[in-house]
Order: structure tokens, then C-alpha cells, then sequence
């Protein structure tokens, strides 16, 4: 019997794909904490995580304990269920328990357009016991082979922020307020740049397909070498709306307590945590897929690939080497934004909006003019975009120092301080005592 028209192979394998990698995702959002906890540990001169194993306290499984703390993330979930879900008095109960629904969803939702594995021939098949017939034919190992794919992911990524503001709304606390509005003026101002970026790409490549953006860069390199100005405003809008550091202003515990979910605990707040790894994911996955090449690893163009990552490979196997280079160049990306947040000190509100909309704002838009300049004189190559870029670096060196400087937040004098001494006063800061200066140990 054959197969009704809408039961394809690229539907079964879609199916499949949003199946595997809902849990993909999830699993990676356990163990991206795990890494955050281990690379802050490192940078920190310290160990993190490594006594937690998978041996539950049992004699029989002692040799799955410690495991360099493998087991801490099951752990760690474990016991945000069986912490006490509270609800503070006089809170928007309905807006206060759906804002981290709101947050998890379209942080989960926005990788099924990534194509994970290229593509694939599948042979015409038969489905067991029903006897069905299904055509063959080249597929897409994706969850959702859209036209429109990067439009759908771009949008996707700018829901989140509605939870948040939610959150902090409903939660009747003046500091989650304040929270959810620097999320929303951060989104806004950082969505311009993101926007802008991601234009300059698909002036460039000549297609919102991303299978074709994974195509053009086999075939002419990685973006992120020829476009690295369209890549580092992306990377930094990207950090901004995920509200990772040195952008995360809108959680500022030196402010701001914990800024938007200050009154959540138990699941609610685990949800928060969830939606911003995995937004993470996701954005790192979009990353890779704009700027590295996405499932390729020839970032120069005299550079052949290797066997199974060609988008013209439809072997059964090469999908898994795919998946596996693209998921690796994911993974990288996640570290390299936790080395980013415990390297970086957090930036002052007032500094982030500042740098968005009078740097990295205009320089987008510089780049957007440049590149469709390119574009309509065909100079589309390596060396050009290279040359292109370097030129509007220094550009903006030589327009800097002509620009007018702010005014706002400098130092007030203070009488006395050692900044503003008293007529007549030395200040010494240095020490004086010769066993705080001395270089060698002190007998004891």
C-alpha cells in the first residue's frame, strides 16, 4: 500500500529530529551548568564539582561514585523538585507562574530549523506490520526545513524576553520590576545590531535557506574569516539577549538582588535557569551555522574538506559525522562564552546601552552599507571582505577620538579623600612597613 501524500521521508525524519533533539538539548542544558561550574572553578584556582557520582549512596554501584561530579547536575535536579514552590502574597498568580513557560518555550523551539546533519539519501522503504510504502529520495536531517529558517530563528530568539518582563511584572517586587525593564531596553537595543549583522551575512550569501548558508561556506570559507566584524557584533548581541555577562544586568545581585526572578524558587526559578543555557545552545548553534561553517570544517576556500562534511555527501553515515562536528564547534562556543562571563567584569547599566546604541549600533549599520557596496560591485571574495572590514576598524579608530565624550558618571569630589586631599596633606598609599614590602620569605 503506498503512502498518502503528506507521509514523506522528510516527515518521518523531522519527526525524528525534534525527538532527539529535545532531549539532545535538554541534556545538554544539565551539563552546560556542569561546565560552567567546572571552567569558573579552573579560572578560579579551584576544583568545582567532583564528588557527586551516579552511585545513589548504594554499595552495589560504588564504582560509579565520585566521577569527577558527573552526577552533580542529576542532582541538582533532583533537588530543585523537592524544594518548596512558594508564592509570594499579592503577586499576578496566573502572569507569575506562565512567565517561565514563556521564557522555556521559545528557547526550546528555535533549534528544529538548524540542519544538524545536512542531507541524506534514503531509500524507498516499507513501514513493518502496516505494510505502507514510503518514497525514498534526499532529506534534510532537520527538524523543520523552513524557506524562511533564519527570519523564523531571529523571531523565535526574541520571545523569550516577554517572560521575563512577565516575570518581573507579576512578581510585585520592585527590584524584579526593574530587572524585567533592563531586559526589555537591552533586547531592544541589542536586537538593531543582531538584525544588522545577520543582514550583511545574507547580502553575502544570497539565501535565507540554512543549508545554503552551510553550502556557500564550504565553498568559499568560514564567514567568521572573512566577515569578522559581522561576527563579533553578532557574538555580542547574541551574549546581550541571552543576558549572559558582561551583559546580564537584568539579574544584578549587587543591584538588583536577583533582578526578574528574585521571587521564584523550586521549578519556577529551574526553568529560568533552563530557558538561558538552552538560549545559549541556541545561540551558539546560530553562531556556527552563520560564521563556522555550521557541519564543515573548510574554513578557507584551497582547503578540502574532509570525507561525509560535504553538503553534497548523502552517504547513511555522514549525518553522524556532521551532527558530530556541528554539535563540537556548539559545544566550543558554550565554553567560550563561560570563559567570556568569569573573565569580563560586569558592565553598568548605563554603559551597556551606551556601547549599543553609539558603537556597536552604527558600526552595524556601517557594515550593512559596506557590504551591499561590495555586493553590487561583485566583490564578494575572501581578500575583498577581509580588505573591507580591516578598513572600517580603522575607520572607527580614526572617528573615535572626534566624537563627543559623555559627560555623565564621572567622580564627585570628595574633601579630604586621597583623590582630593586638604591643602598641605601627603598622601602615601604605597606600604611602608618594610616586612609588607620585603620580597623573601620572613623568618618565623
Amino acid at each position: 500500500m503506498q503512502a498518502p501524500s503528506w507521509l514523506t521521508a522528510q516527515l518521518l525524519v523531522s519527526m525524528a529530529m525534534l525527538l532527539i533533539m529535545v532531549h539532545v538539548v535538554l541534556i545538554g542544558v544539565a551539563y552546560a551548568v556542569y561546565l560552567e561550574r567546572k571552567i569558573s572553578a579552573y579560572i578560579q584556582d579551584r576544583i568545582g564539582p567532583n564528588r557527586v557520582g551516579f552511585d545513589f549512596g548504594l554499595p552495589a554501584l560504588a564504582g560509579l561514585k565520585g566521577m569527577l561530579g558527573l552526577g552533580q547536575p542529576l542532582a541538582d535536579g533532583i533537588k530543585f523538585m523537592l524544594k518548596e514552590d512558594f508564592t509570594p502574597n499579592k503577586v499576578d498568580k496566573v502572569l507569575f507562574t506562565l512567565a517561565p513557560a514563556i521564557v522555556v518555550v521559545p528557547a526550546l523551539i528555535g533549534f528544529i530549523v538548524i540542519p544538524w546533519g545536512g542531507m541524506v539519501d534514503v531509500p524507498t522503504f516499507t513501514i513493518p506490520l502496516i505494510n505502507m510504502v514510503i518514497d525514498g529520495g534526499p532529506v534534510h536531517v532537520t527538524g523543520a526545513n523552513l524557506s524562511v529558517g533564519i527570519v523564523y530563528l531571529l523571531a523565535v530568539a526574541a520571545l523569550g524576553v516577554y517572560g521575563v518582563t512577565l516575570g518581573g511584572w507579576a512578581s510585585n517586587n520592585k527590584f524584579s520590576f526593574l530587572g524585567g525593564l533592563r531586559a526589555t531596553a537591552q533586547m531592544i537595543s541589542y536586537e538593531i545590531p543582531m538584525g544588522m549583522a545577520l543582514l550583511a551575512v545574507l547580502l553575502i550569501v544570497g539565501t535565507f535557506m540554512p543549508e545554503g548558508i552551510i553550502r556557500y561556506q564550504a565553498n568559499h570559507g568560514w564567514l567568521l574569516i572573512s566577515q569578522p566584524l559581522a561576527a563579533a557584533i553578532f557574538y555580542i548581541s547574541a551574549l546581550a539577549e541571552a543576558n549572559r555577562a558582561p551583559f546580564d544586568n537584568a539579574e544584578a545581585e549587587q543591584e538588583l538582588v536577583g533582578g526578574y526572578h528574585t521571587e521564584y524558587s523550586s521549578m519556577r526559578f529551574a526553568l529560568y535557569f533552563l530557558a538561558e543555557y538552552a538560549h545559549l545552545i541556541t545561540s551558539s548553534a546560530f553562531f556556527v551555522l552563520l560564521f563556522m561553517g555550521g557541519y564543515s570544517l573548510r574554513f578557507l576556500p584551497f582547503i578540502p574538506d574532509l570525507p561525509g562534511l560535504s553538503p553534497d555527501d548523502l552517504m547513511w553515515w555522514a549525518p553522524l559525522v556532521k551532527f558530530a562536528v556541528f554539535f563540537g564547534k556548539v559545544t566550543l562556543m558554550v565554553c567560550f562564552a563561560m570563559v567570556v562571563r568569569w573573565t569580563i567584569p560586569r558592565l553598568r547599566y548605563d554603559q551597556v546601552m551606551m556601547s549599543g546604541w553609539q558603537l556597536v549600533i552604527p558600526l552595524a549599520l556601517a557594515l550593512v552599507v559596506t557590504i551591499s557596496c561590495l555586493v553590487y560591485f561583485d566583490l564578494t571574495g575572501i581578500l575583498p571582505s577581509i580588505a573591507a572590514n580591516i578598513g572600517l576598524v580603522l575607520l572607527l579608530l580614526l572617528v573615535a577620538p572626534l566624537l563627543p565624550k559623555s559627560v555623565g558618571n564621572r567622580k564627585i569630589p570628595m574633601f579630604g579623600s586621597r583623590f582630593n586631599p586638604t591643602s598641605g596633606e601627603r598622601i602615601i598609599t604605597s606600604p611602608q612597613d618594610s616586612a609588607a614590602i620585603a620580597d623573601h620569605p620572613l623568618a618565623g
